[in-house]
């Protein structure tokens, strides 16, 4: 079993674009991973919705440098999919009813796990069984359970059966990919590859290998998250300030990759946010 502190914070919902307006549309839990996946993953997800006899609802996320790996039935489509790093703000339409039961791999450890190209994943999904063919059938004892507590069973199940060694390549992308997360002074590559005496081309290619995308797109994405979440929370000083906090040369440039990644100016996404 998974320890309570370990479980994942249901309040925690950087990454996702108007979280207010979000969840009035739709239902979202998580819950922890067990021990086949402990090292590999941050948490399983389920988001359900019923907009039967409403408009349909475009939900937003700018998405983390993770492989998801989901289970859905919706009108756009059912079983089991890999879906890689999605480089530009994720958009999926919700309508009639459905549901996702999704785990969200940490960044890099679907590759590790699997030894699948996660590069050739970037921007795009894959059937499950066309990456593991040993999951044939999985997605639908996982969508004919009702509970999710079971439904989480039988995917730690298959994943435990599955053979894996030590990599010690992933050990070192997860602590890059950590510190960049976790430490606003990391705004740019280079002190990156300083931090961790790696060399600039290593990294790009450990980064192409276990997370799909390049170092300076993570860097960037999660600026632009932390910036999304503080203007959603209404936690952001005025945005000269902000852009500076975030690493940003100036604020003319923080705006214009606003605009270019979430498509409307900070100020309208903070007021359209409250």
């Amino acid at each position: 079993m998974v320890a309570p502190d370990d479980s994942p914070d249901p309040g925690d919902v950087k990454g996702i674009l108007h979280p207010g307006e979000q969840a009035r549309h739709r239902t979202l839990n998580r819950l922890p991973v067990g021990p086949a996946l402990a090292e590999f993953a941050d948490w399983y997800w389920v988001v359900r919705w019923d907009l039967r006899g409403r408009s349909a609802y475009r939900a937003e996320v700018l998405s983390f440098p993770c492989v998801n790996l989901t289970f859905e039935r919706s009108t756009l489509r059912t079983g089991g999919f890999v879906n890689g790093v999605c480089t530009t703000k994720y958009v999926r339409e919700l309508s009639d009813e459905g549901e996702t039961f999704g785990i969200r791999f940490s960044p890099g450890g679907f590759g590790a796990f699997t030894g699948a190209d996660v590069a050739a994943l970037r921007d795009d999904s894959a059937p499950l069984t066309q990456l593991l063919p040993a999951a044939a059938g999985l997605a639908e004892r996982v969508l004919a359970e009702p509970s999710d507590d079971r439904r989480r069973v039988l995917v730690e199940s298959f994943f435990a059966g599955r053979d894996r060694g030590h990599d010690p390549r992933y050990a070192l992308v997860a602590a890059i990919v950590r510190a960049m997360s976790e430490d606003a002074n990391l705004t740019r590559v280079d002190q990156v590859t300083d931090r961790f005496a790696i060399p600039i081309r290593t990294l790009q290619r450990l980064f192409r290998r276990y997370v799909g995308a390049g170092p300076k797109w993570v860097l960037c994405r999660f600026r632009l998250q932390d910036a999304a979440d503080r203007l959603a929370h209404g936690d952001a000083p005025d945005l000269a300030v902000l852009a500076a906090d975030l690493g940003y040369f100036d604020q003319a440039h923080f705006c214009r990759e606003f605009v270019a990644e979430i498509g409307m100016s900070p100020t309208e996404y903070a007021r359209r946010s409250r």
